[in-house]
């Protein structure tokens, strides 16, 4: 505004002087062209201006005179408002990254429970599809009476545990509900299957542990109980060894499955062991003399060995996954069955242990279950047969340490094929 008066002021002077020296109409002429100039002037800054205002962004226009003033600090600004977006723009990427990554759900609602905002992780969790689901209430997501109620006790001191069912897969989610901001909810999830599973699982460890040991205990103490109560002389020595002789195997039974108890803790709980070249030919052949003594000459045996595969692995592990596999085979084989014991290496330079045997087979219903701890899937013969019901899962855990794979084929009534396959980088061969 004082520049424009300056020139106003200073194009007055001129006109004056020019009036004063070479008459009044040269001075006035002087005075409204120099005025004509100007509104020329400023009619072209301000159409550099108005394309300016269109594009923000851009550098304002040189040389706009009075305007300079005004629109240099206006340009600053907007120039830090822009960096300021964009800082608060990385920032909220951020935020929004971080709740994706989550390793739980989140759910923002509105005051009316209307869903604003979901990460996939509670997609997974509660079937949200945040693409139609927006704005939806998320009672009509959650059709839970369970969940109703809980919403609308507005305490949630402790979180809910529902069970849904997705693709016929059933889930066990843990919900908390929490007020935040100017009357808005915020929904977190958490897959607590695994957690419930494992929970069911050690419930039934220990069910089955007392289940296993009270049966040998009973007849332990039933035995000792009447020899204690009856005179030195009033059994027969016959009857009195025939006791003795079921107290140790019923002693012995109990030492077999604390023995394999603590061998399947070890592994559950303990690092990978130390590997080496193991000779798998050697360590199959002890396993197949002690079975063999076990069958005492009731069944046959058939081998197909290579002596030249070996394995890196430890030994003492695939000793026990080897032996357990073998002594089933003899345990779930009728008298004159064939058991087949097989070690070669495949053609695509993995190598495979698998024992194959005419016995009773197993039901497919059963073949999932059979790795579980004291799974039986024919629960008398395998007490009558002196098993723990913890060999396969042993056999498991020492597959799984050996980046391997047990595979189970069976028919009822037509023997089974128990099968570990090892991968090429564990083959190794016999030492010149």
């Amino acid at each position: 505004m004082r520049k424009t008066l300056s020139t106003v002021s200073l194009a007055a002077v001129v006109a004056i002087a020019l009036g004063m020296w070479l008459g009044p109409s040269i001075g006035w002429a002087t005075f409204a062209l120099i005025l004509l100039t100007m509104v020329l002037i400023s009619g072209n800054q301000h159409q550099k201006f108005q394309r300016w205002v269109r594009d923000l962004n851009a550098p304002p226009p040189p040389s706009m005179g009075p305007w300079d003033d005004v629109l240099a600090p206006i340009y600053r600004k907007l120039k830090q408002n822009r960096i300021d977006l964009q800082t608060l723009n990385r920032h909220l990427e951020g935020i929004m990254m971080a709740a994706e990554a989550l390793p739980d759900g989140a759910v923002t609602l509105d005051q009316n429970m209307n869903v604003q905002w979901c990460n996939q992780t509670a997609c997974q969790h509660l079937g949200l599809n945040l693409a139609t689901d927006r704005h939806q209430s998320i009672f009509n997501i959650l059709r839970s009476p369970e969940f109703a109620d809980y919403a609308q006790d507005k305490a949630w001191e402790q979180p809910l545990l529902l069970h849904l069912s997705q693709r016929g897969r059933e889930r066990a989610i843990l919900l908390q509900l929490t007020p935040y901001g100017l009357g808005q909810f915020l929904l977190v999830s958490r897959d607590m299957t695994q957690v419930e599973k494992l929970e069911t699982t050690r419930k039934d460890f220990v069910a089955n542990v007392s289940h296993e040991l009270r049966t040998p205990l009973t007849v332990l103490l039933g035995f000792l109980e009447t020899l204690r109560d009856m005179p030195a002389d009033s059994l027969p020595i016959e009857q009195r060894v025939r006791y003795e002789e079921m107290m140790l195997e019923q002693a012995q039974h109990m030492q077999a499955i604390v023995s394999d108890l603590l061998t399947l803790s070890t592994l559950e709980s303990s690092p990978s062991a130390e590997t080496a070249a193991v000779p798998l030919n050697c360590v199959i052949e002890q396993a197949l003399h002690r079975v063999q003594a076990l069958s005492n000459g009731q069944h046959v045996f058939v081998t197909n060995i290579d002596d030249n595969l070996w394995l890196e692995g430890a030994e003492t592990e695939l000793a026990s996954a080897v032996g357990n596999l073998l002594t089933n085979a003899a345990r779930y084989t009728p008298k004159d069955g064939t058991i087949t014991t097989s070690w070669f290496m495949n053609e695509d330079g993995s190598a495979t242990f698998s024992v194959q045997d005419t016995g009773i087979g197993i039901a497919p219903q059963d073949i999932p279950r059979l790795t579980e701890r004291f799974y039986r899937a024919d629960k008398g013969r395998s007490r009558a047969t002196g098993g723990t019901g913890l060999g396969l899962a042993i056999t498991r855990h020492v597959v799984v340490r050996h980046q391997a794979e047990l595979n189970i084929k069976s028919r009822y009534g037509a023997g089974s094929t128990f099968s570990i396959h090892f991968p090429k980088e564990r083959v190794r061969f016999a030492k010149d």
